[in-house]
């Protein structure tokens, strides 16, 4: 099983749904880059479930304990080991049907991988209470990005097939008071216009009352990165990113930019023409999202994921009890998210930072970390 991404900053992440606790190890981060525990533990509240109906009952606490590569507020330079503590948790929910498989869960294809040996409870390392110890690590990275001058922002592009306003990929100065007025947001939906928020809820509230659940779209922003960030082929920043985001439980589909649109497009209404601007090359549209050949171009990365509605639902479905090899019906109980969409977009966030991280630690080294105000003005950012 593979729990790592990343070689020039690595991110492992450990913990299985109903075991001791879930976290992550981060590896890579210079000595002497601040660590602030306040923002780490609201980028975790924006996580976790409140049990008021939009989302899972199983309400944790979420705190993350740092239990090495910290000391005094500032990174040491050894690996920064991350734990949260399962603390609410009801295997014997799952006993009566443990040998029946959750269809569109990883029931079936993780007893065909691990033999039967894998814990099952919860759906075990398969459950996105894993993403706990991958935003824990992300907002470390996401912190150390930020005081470097590059922003992480997702919001709620649409979810139940109810729309909020895009991001204004081609018009940077526009899209950062987007990512300001995000960033007022807080522990709320994600979301540029508030009035999109109550259909999102009531609709979210109607699919759970049927014991069913939605699904959505995720939009997500980089802004700041300088030109010249990334590889051409196999470490691109498509690549990285996709990585990351297909890492998040319940994503099955990415574009950047245009994405699909370009399918409907001729070369000339597809390209983004060049321009130079206070000294810097820029392009007058962003199609492309910000990315050329792999590498960054100095404008913002812009990328949508869609988000599967969640497959633990309340409602009979044909499945297989894999025990007795023969056909069954299932009515799934435990607690679950009516939709997981919300609360996955502040786990987008910091699976990108996590990406970001990398591909910048692999252009510059620790200098991004460790002298940001001195990165920035040999970038000409």
């Amino acid at each position: 099983m593979k729990n790592t991404f990343g070689s020039s900053l690595s991110l492992t992440i450990f913990g299985e749904s109903h075991g001791a606790a879930v976290g992550a190890v981060l590896d890579g981060m210079a000595a002497g880059v601040p660590v602030d525990e306040a923002a780490l533990a609201a980028l975790m509240d924006k996580r976790r479930a409140r049990g008021d109906g939009l989302s899972t009952a199983r309400v944790e606490a979420d705190a993350v304990r740092i239990l090495s590569g910290v000391v005094q507020g500032h990174t040491t330079g050894t690996p920064i080991t991350l734990m949260i503590e399962n603390q609410n948790t009801r295997s014997g929910d799952y006993a009566a049907t443990a040998a029946l498989l959750r269809p569109g869960h990883a029931d079936y294809t993780a007893y065909a991988r691990y033999r039967g040996f894998q814990d099952a409870r919860g759906g075990g390392h398969f459950s996105g209470r894993i993403t706990a110890g991958l935003v824990a690590g992300g907002g470390i990275i996401l912190g150390a990005l930020e005081r470097a001058g590059v922003r992480i922002v997702t919001h709620i592009a649409q979810c139940a097939g109810i729309s909020d306003t895009p991001f204004d990929r081609d018009h940077p100065e526009v899209l950062a008071a987007q990512a300001d007025a995000l960033a007022g947001r807080g522990a709320g939906f994600a979301l540029l216009d508030p009035a999109a928020e109550a259909p999102m809820q009531a609709a979210i509230r109607a699919a759970g009352a049927e014991g069913d659940s939605v699904g959505g779209i995720l939009e997500t922003a980089i802004l700041g990165l300088p030109a010249g960030v990334g590889e051409p082929f196999f470490d691109s920043v498509e690549s990285q990113l996709a990585h990351l985001a297909f890492s998040v439980p319940a994503v099955k589909g990415i574009e950047f930019g245009e994405g699909f649109g370009f399918a409907a497009l001729r070369g000339s209404q597809a390209n983004d023409p060049l321009r130079m601007e206070s000294g810097r090359v820029v392009t007058e549209t962003n199609r492309n999202a910000g990315v050329n050949g792999g590498l960054t171009n100095g404008m913002p990365v812009v990328f949508r994921t869609v988000v599967k509605p969640t497959p633990s639902i309340y409602k009979e479905q044909h499945t297989v009890d894999y025990t007795a090899g023969e056909n069954a019906l299932l009515s799934i109980k435990g607690r679950h998210d009516p939709c997981i969409v919300p609360r996955a977009a502040v786990v987008q966030t910091c699976a990108a930072a996590v990406a970001i991280g990398d591909l910048m630690t692999a252009r510059y080294g620790e200098t991004w970390m460790v002298r940001p105000e001195d990165f920035r003005a040999e970038e000409g950012c």
